[in-house]
């Protein structure tokens, strides 16, 4: 048999409480543990403050996740898709032009040559990939940017287990940092 304890409450609180326990359980030491348990399962303080209901809580962050995931494919296809379509370009022109050294210009800096090795022991050349030096260098350094972005937008997402239905993704940028990441994407 578990023993009872007092508590002093005034009337009015007293009288609340009541009526609370009577809609959530069967007594009103079966309502205040499972109050207790709600604040310490979601490391909640009573003090704390909710901007509005669970649900718009939940709907929010489902925006921002919604948020990210756009910046995450707009990269993708304002940057990432581009690039590649631009080196295959390159390496396609290079093998239509053949063995025309000629349109070869000073500017052109990188040359990266394939060799075959035939039984001989000489080499062959077969073909000179070019790419323009600035250009990689500007690539390769916006491949950089764009991996540390990402990196930081991944380490930022945290998953929650929610008691009312499915976990769900949380984004914990600032709207300031949300706001530079669209800068971003749209000045490449």
């Amino acid at each position: 048999m578990d023993t009872f304890s007092t508590v002093r409450f005034k009337i009015k609180v007293a009288n609340r409480f009541r009526k609370f326990s009577i809609q959530v359980a069967r007594n009103h030491t079966e309502a205040l543990e499972l109050m207790l348990d709600f604040f310490e399962i979601h490391e909640l303080s009573p003090t704390d403050s909710i901007d509005g209901n669970l649900r718009s809580i939940e709907i929010r962050i489902k925006k921002r996740i919604n948020n990210a995931i756009a910046i995450i494919k707009s990269i993708e296809q304002s940057q990432t898709l581009p690039t590649a379509a631009m080196l295959q370009s390159l390496f396609e022109q290079q093998l239509e032009q053949g063995d025309d050294d000629d349109y070869l210009g000073e500017h052109l800096e990188y040359i990266e040559k394939k060799f075959e090795h035939v039984e001989t022991g000489e080499e062959k050349l077969l073909v000179e990939t070019t790419v323009p030096k600035i250009r990689y260098e500007r690539l390769e350094e916006n491949m950089k940017k764009l991996k540390a972005d990402f990196n930081y937008v991944l380490n930022k997402v945290k998953m929650v287990n929610s008691p009312f239905g499915k976990g769900y993704l949380k984004l914990e940028i600032t709207p300031e940092e949300l706001e530079k990441y669209n800068r971003t994407i749209k000045n490449p």
